[in-house]
């Protein structure tokens, strides 16, 4: 199976990347994240815990849903909201732009992000997580994702870019591919800072020690969604 779509989903994510790439060419000095170039990774189903495709209209908008991609030990968050998420233009750590995937689905709403933070590499682990979806603080929008651990918070209705806080850079998007007529979701492969290298390095060991299984192993071609609640046995709250 392909790791990227060749549906109109791909051809579309294209375009955009292309129109914002054209954009920076003319008027910036910044590198620039060729059109349509993705970090690939192996093609992933979203599945329930009966093995079944995670179909969209089961996401509930503003609730934090998460699966594992594109290595069995790397979180993601899954999230869809009210009204469509554009894509928009952001810089990574090491100044590279690139386009954020737009929403997919019926209403073009559902993006998914790392859920590993860009400063301190915190993430939802099976006891804890002090990062995650919570709502927004004054003039700050609707929802943000919120690492406790160092007070970074991310706008998901705009690329998970940094609104506050010490990260250096935006969550990594993770790609989805949505199929209209069975309303099946895919994750495709990410764009923007990935974290791994530095996750990897940071936690071997403890990650080796609770999964018991190698720490670059691909989701596979499936990969298990779940309610954040279930994700994680306890979810920190952050202090305003």
């Amino acid at each position: 199976m392909s790791s990227l779509p060749d549906s109109a989903g791909r051809r579309e994510l294209m375009r955009q990347a292309a129109c914002v790439a054209g954009a920076w060419v003319a008027s910036s000095a910044l590198p620039v994240v060729a059109a349509g170039e993705v970090q690939r990774h192996p093609r992933s189903l979203l599945v329930d815990s009966r093995g079944s495709p995670w179909l969209a209209r089961q996401l509930k908008q503003g609730q934090a849903f998460l699966f594992n991609y594109p290595y069995t030990v790397s979180p993601v968050f899954l999230l869809a909201f009210e009204r469509e998420v554009k894509p928009i233009e952001l810089v990574t750590a090491d100044k590279q732009r690139y386009a954020t995937p737009a929403g997919v689905g019926p209403n073009k709403s559902i993006v998914a992000f790392s859920a590993i933070c860009a400063h301190q590499l915190m993430y939802p682990t099976a006891a804890i997580s002090f990062i995650g979806l919570r709502s927004g603080g004054r003039g700050e929008p609707e929802h943000v994702i919120h690492c406790c651990g160092d007070n970074s918070r991310y706008d998901p209705l705009q690329g998970a870019r940094v609104i506050d806080g010490p990260a250096p850079q935006p969550l990594a998007a993770v790609l989805l591919e949505w199929e209209a007529g069975s309303d099946q979701l895919y994750a495709v492969g990410t764009r923007g800072g990935e974290m791994f290298d530095a996750f990897f390095d940071k936690y071997a060991m403890k990650l080796e020690l609770e999964t018991g299984s190698g720490l670059r192993r691909p989701s596979g071609a499936t990969t298990l969604v779940q309610p954040a609640a279930s994700y994680s046995k306890q979810w920190r709250s952050c202090k305003a």
